[in-house]
């Protein structure tokens, strides 16, 4: 194994650890999609046109679960790494600044792993049956992670670390309200409507609910998700400032 690798693995370990030991960060990660799925659906709080809540709420959920992590725990996380210089000290190490963020993505990847196991035997239990594509929608959760990294990213890269904590919290819940993650989009008014499924939030909900539940292939929702996971990456790393 080269000095390369074994740098990555070990900061890796790292993120790993530190984001486990973030209360905060799995409050949002773990706590709020699961407390949204189960709440939800026991409420039947959801007027939909599929059998139960359960089957709109799980893939709304799991698009939730991406954007909590890659745009708002990564966000933030790198947001005071910067802001305290420790991405200038880790960029003059063996590690190399392209290490890290290999392992920073490693380690968002391992928490949406753990994030998507939890809710789809949550779902299970709650009676969800999975229907469509599952390979296909978890295509569409990874364009969902690049996506919000690059939001992510782009404002840990441009803001200061308060302003950044703020501004991602609130985006968070902007995109909660219009990403069709908890109730359809249909609901909203025309104009409305049409602004959000311009966002990445409901393009990457309406995408993996669909795949799920075996319709036609989204070409609309997963257009928007495509585009939003190329370019909002490209702009991070155009503007991203590794010095606050």
């Amino acid at each position: 194994m080269s000095r390369a690798t074994r740098a990555v693995l070990g900061q890796t370990r790292v993120e790993l650890t530190l984001t486990l030991r973030r209360g905060e960060s799995l409050l949002v990660s773990f706590l709020i999609p699961v407390g949204i799925l189960v709440f939800f659906t026991k409420v039947d709080a959801v007027n939909t046109t599929v059998r139960s809540p359960v089957d709109f709420l799980v893939p709304g959920v799991l698009a939730l679960a991406v954007m909590s992590t890659a745009m708002v725990s990564l966000g933030i996380a790198t947001g005071f790494e910067r802001r305290y210089g420790v991405l200038k000290r880790l960029g003059s190490t063996p590690l190399s600044r392209g290490g890290l963020l290999v392992a920073k993505t490693i380690n968002v990847l391992v928490i949406e792993l753990l994030q998507t196991i939890v809710i789809v035997v949550t779902g299970l239990v709650l009676g969800w049956e999975v229907t469509g594509g599952a390979v296909l929608a978890a295509v569409f959760l990874l364009l969902g992670t690049v996506a919000f990294a690059g939001v992510g990213m782009l404002m840990a890269g441009t803001l200061r670390a308060e302003a950044n904590l703020a501004a991602a919290n609130a985006m968070f819940l902007v995109l909660l309200f219009l990403g069709g993650m908890a109730y359809p989009l249909h609901k909203l008014p025309d104009a409305l409507q049409t602004f959000a499924r311009a966002l990445p939030a409901a393009a990457l909900s309406e995408s993996v609910r669909d795949a799920l539940g075996g319709v036609s292939f989204p070409w609309g929702s997963a257009g928007v998700l495509l585009a939003w996971a190329i370019v909002a990456p490209l702009v991070a790393v155009r503007f991203f400032r590794w010095e606050e």
